[in-house]
């Protein structure tokens, strides 16, 4: 549910001014602190939640696996996850973009008739396809059937270590493909840290790693994430200063990128080890409002594309500060789109599929 929120959360303020792509984007005048501060928000963001869906998508893949077999498990993820990335690409996205583009209803339904079968936006549903890619490679490895001994929770000192590697291997990824950029819908820039954290949910998974994780051992990842968080507002201050272009940090030779994607992992690690202890902790038990917030996660995750740009576009009138509207049009668009799904998973076709 936080996840899913904050997907939500993401994708508001980048229609109020924060750096990236989306379908509305609310006109603004110029650069402003703001923006910058929206544009800060995505970029830690950006550092873990993607990664922790990944993290905890892996974390299920060898029980269900074991649980379903090869072929009853890939067929149900084809359903679980194709069907919804289907139904986006060919109806609800291009649907969302023609509202962003402010087609009447009329227009609506006369260009998503000629739109249906002709044109495709993945949109926020890249995760799916994403997902469906690793789901398939992961069944390969599997059966390759390699044994391995029973491995421990690697110690703080090697997890960052491997943060370290996985921004080094990120920064020689952006060389070729920078952030931004899409190859087969899918961002690559990106990706080293997702194929490592959807590898290691899989490998926690197996062995129950995560069950031994303690706030002791997530401590120095806690530290590190603190001491790098402003680092990254510090070089953006200062590329701005001398008058760098800050579109450097997408990817190249030069400090920007470098230093953008060491400080992503350093910074994921302790904000994911920080929420699974927190979870561990504080949100271990059992609970009447949960379940709905639990059952509707993926659904709001899937139609929240439409109703964020439903919500955003009836408050440009507002005459609000945009951290204002950020906020109060990230929550209502986050609650309609959890209810949204309460309402399509009562269908009975739609509830096999969210």
């Amino acid at each position: 549910m936080l996840l899913t929120a904050l997907v939500v959360f993401h994708h508001t303020a980048i229609t109020y001014g924060a750096a990236g792509d989306w379908f509305y984007r609310e006109p603004t005048a110029e650069e402003t602190v703001t923006s910058q501060v929206l544009t800060l928000f995505c970029a830690v963001n950006q550092s873990f939640f993607m990664g922790m869906f990944f993290l905890l998508s892996g974390y299920f893949t060898p029980g269900s696996l074991q649980r379903k077999g090869a072929a009853r498990f890939l067929k149900e993820r084809l359903i679980r996850l194709g069907i919804p990335l289907l139904v986006f690409g060919t109806v609800l996205g291009p649907m969302t973009v023609q509202i962003a583009d402010g087609a009447a209803w009329r227009d609506l339904r006369w260009t998503l008739g000629t739109d249906i079968g002709t044109r495709f936006v993945m949109g926020p549903l890249w995760f799916c396809w994403a997902l469906l890619i690793f789901s398939l490679a992961f069944v390969m490895v599997s059966r390759t059937r390699v044994s391995l001994d029973r491995p421990r929770l690697p110690a703080p000192e090697t997890l960052l270590a491997i943060a370290v590697l996985v921004g080094l291997a990120a920064f020689a990824v952006r060389l070729v493909v920078p952030v931004g950029r899409n190859v087969l819908g899918l961002q690559l820039g990106y990706f080293v840290s997702y194929v490592v954290l959807f590898a290691a949910g899989c490998m926690a998974g197996r062995y129950k790693l995560l069950e031994a994780l303690s706030a002791a051992h997530v401590r120095p990842l806690l530290w590190v994430a603190l001491v790098a968080l402003p680092m990254l507002p510090a070089l953006m201050f200062a590329l701005e200063r001398v008058g760098l272009p800050q579109a450097g940090f997408a990817g190249g030779w030069n400090l920007a990128a470098f230093s953008y994607a060491l400080w992503e992992p350093l910074v994921a690690w302790g904000a994911i080890g920080g929420l699974l202890v927190w979870g561990q902790r504080q949100l271990n038990y059992p609970s009447r409002a949960w379940p709905f917030w639990a059952d509707n996660a993926y659904g709001a995750f899937v139609v929240h594309a439409p109703v964020l740009v439903l919500v955003s576009m009836a408050g440009a009138s507002l005459d609000w500060h945009p951290l204002a509207k950020w906020l109060c049009v990230a929550s209502l668009a986050t609650a309609l789109s959890f209810l949204v799904s309460f309402f399509l998973r009562r269908l009975p076709a739609a509830k096999k599929v969210l």
